[in-house]
């Protein structure tokens, strides 16, 4: 039997502004309001459904990207002026890292939620 990962929920303070954050920032578009979610789909099909919530824990979020991808999307992150971080702890400032043969970067969206892109999947 295979598994795949269909949604996940993502609380937001403002779901219409984090959704579109995201999405611009990964080169995709947020859809249309669909019940209380604002829906962000990844090529593979998982959808992030933002939803309004007032209180929420940050989560993390990790996405693969191609190397053409990367650049793009860290192009995005650094004309926003986005702070970006190579590891998870937010403690190595405007660095991107290189582990298992890509690369990677960490930046938080508008709620604080932990996003990262990679190009080579982790061990």
């Amino acid at each position: 039997m295979a598994v795949d990962l269909n949604h996940t929920i993502v609380p937001s303070r403002n779901k219409r502004a984090s959704a579109e954050f995201l999405a611009e920032i990964l080169g995709l578009k947020a859809g249309p309001q669909w019940g209380p979610f604002v829906p962000v789909e990844t090529a593979n099909g998982v959808t992030l459904d933002y939803m309004d919530a007032e209180e929420f824990r940050a989560l993390h979020f990790c996405f693969i990207v191609s190397e053409p991808e990367f650049d793009e999307i860290f192009g995005r992150i650094r004309e926003r002026g986005l702070a970006y971080y190579a590891d998870p702890g937010h403690r190595e400032a405007g660095e991107i890292n290189h582990l298992y043969g890509g690369r990677g970067v960490y930046f938080d969206d508008p709620d604080g939620h932990n996003m990262e892109v990679i190009t080579a999947p982790y061990a």
